[in-house]
């Protein structure tokens, strides 16, 4: 199991000062991911289901992850998750071909349908259509990224003909995808189209339950060979500091990345405290 790091784009460590310090020490210290979230906007006033208020900031994930590459040079780099729905999917493809040659092939690109309702109408996506928009654009990325010259998609949501996307990722097949949620349409989505699956809860009992849902998933869809097995990447939330007996009950459950969020932390010297004090949780 590894150790990632997750949330460092937004409130008091978005600064380049801040980034550049925390990621430094980040790789230095062992961790082997940097992972960041997504919101275009934020609903105002907020609304019960919105993890931020709309006052805080938060950055875009590709240009952050950009950033972060410039000052690393082994520490992989996820989007945790962008709301793909809300993207045009030939320019998400563009920007994410491009962070994955300028970093090396270090990108996880995480992507999931969303549920904040009045973000997605404010892009212009209904609610009804954010997992069908989401299922599809992936197809349409990983067109981009491999299919041979003259590239052409035709879909209900997007549709080209005739083109070329040049340069390709690095990664061979592009960057892997991780697909992030908790529901049943997202377990699948998991299983049918992801490299990895992204998750969240407060302890590894909601690991269980999570990979009780992949399971179910798992019996329903077909996995596609070349994807190989499911990565499982899982962030513990509140409490946000993880014991070594919880890291060792998610290394046993499967977990291929630890990702830990030393957010709501309001300082970035406490930020660091938090990593050098979790640093030696990973058992690998």
């Amino acid at each position: 199991m590894e150790l990632g790091v997750y949330g460092l784009s937004a409130k008091a460590t978005l600064g380049p000062a801040e980034t550049g310090r925390l990621a430094a020490l980040a790789e230095d210290l062992g961790y082997r991911s940097w992972w960041c979230g997504d919101h275009v906007v934020l609903p105002s006033p907020r609304v019960p289901e919105s993890p931020m208020a709309p006052e805080d900031p938060i950055l875009d994930p590709l240009i952050h992850l950009t950033y972060v590459a410039a000052v690393t040079t082994r520490i992989e780099l996820g989007t945790g998750i962008v709301i793909l729905p809300q993207r045009n999917p030939l320019v998400l493809a563009k920007q994410a071909a491009s962070l994955d040659v300028l970093s090396g092939g270090r990108l996880l690109l995480g992507v999931a349908g969303g549920y904040l309702e009045p973000e997605l109408a404010a892009l212009g996506v209904p609610l009804s259509e954010r997992g069908s928009r989401t299922d599809e654009y992936i197809d349409a990325m990983r067109a981009l990224w491999n299919d041979p010259a003259p590239v052409a998609f035709t879909g209900k949501h997007v549709s080209f003909h005739n083109v070329d996307a040049n340069p390709r990722p690095a990664t061979p097949g592009g960057p892997r995808i991780v697909v992030g949620g908790h529901s049943p349409a997202a377990f699948r989505r998991a299983v049918a189209r992801g490299h990895g699956w992204f998750g969240t809860g407060s302890s590894p009992d909601d690991l269980a339950r999570h990979l009780r849902g992949l399971a179910e998933a798992a019996r329903v869809v077909e996995r596609p060979a070349a994807l190989g097995d499911l990565e499982i990447n899982f962030m513990q939330v509140d409490p946000v500091e993880v014991t070594a007996t919880a890291a060792a009950q998610y290394a046993d459950l499967g977990v291929t990345r630890l990702t830990l969020y030393p957010l709501p932390l309001e300082d970035t010297d406490d930020v660091a405290r938090f990593l050098e004090r979790h640093a030696a949780l990973s058992p690998s």
